[in-house]
């Protein structure tokens, strides 16, 4: 069988849907690198990712392809593996948003941790945005859910994005990706049981957007 064979025969004529749509991912880490990655082998080829960060040893534990590239810049170490994709080697925080063009992608995939630049993103693309909340801390990706950022809970990160964009006057309504599960300690620790599944949740999501825009 061809390479995408299988997800053909899922997705059908939808699936060309697929190949005609620009993503930009922003962020490579956890969450980035397994939403990415779900993204390519599933035929999405015109991917701009973005981040600025290098791999270190601490990453290894939920981050795809970090053990083999550490003290790397991480955009330039996926090119090798995801080859046809775009890459900005860039920090994303609030200025950047600001300067930014969006104009030209189907989907702004958020999944940093930055919380003025996520603040900045919601009012800037929220409508061709889907955010990813915190996955550290956790143990349980049965608890991880998708919905609208006002009905969104669980998630003290959350809970500030929201009531910082109340602050702002920003009432529109975007898809964000959370966890209901009570974080499990204070420190910032991580399982890639929750974190892979938050970037595939996202990876998911993205293919439903991309698919339901193709049917309007």
């Amino acid at each position: 069988m061809a390479k995408y064979d299988r997800i053909k025969l899922l997705l059908k004529e939808d699936f060309h849907t697929l190949e005609d749509a620009k993503v930009l991912l922003l962020g490579v880490g956890g969450v980035g690198s397994f939403c990415l990655d779900c993204l390519y082998r599933s035929g999405v080829k015109q991917i701009t990712i973005v981040d600025f960060d290098t791999y270190d040893a601490s990453n290894q534990n939920r981050q795809m392809w970090s053990e083999l590239h550490e003290n790397e810049v991480k955009v330039e170490a996926l090119k090798e593996h995801y080859p046809e994709i775009e890459i900005i080697n860039k920090r994303i925080d609030e200025e950047w948003v600001a300067a930014f063009d969006f104009e030209a992608y189907d989907l702004v995939l958020d999944a940093i941790d930055d919380r003025n630049a996520k603040l900045a993103l919601a009012q800037k693309c929220y409508k061709k945005l889907i955010s990813s909340f915190g996955s550290a801390k956790r143990l349980d990706p049965t608890k991880i859910q998708v919905g609208d950022i006002w009905k969104s809970y669980g998630d003290k990160f959350g809970s500030k994005i929201r009531y910082e964009l109340k602050k702002r006057g920003f009432k529109k309504k975007y898809k964000v990706i959370f966890s209901s599960e009570e974080a499990q300690i204070k420190e910032k620790g991580s399982f890639m049981g929750v974190t892979a599944a938050f970037g595939l949740t996202m990876c998911a999501e993205a293919i439903k957007e991309i698919r339901n825009k193709n049917s309007v």
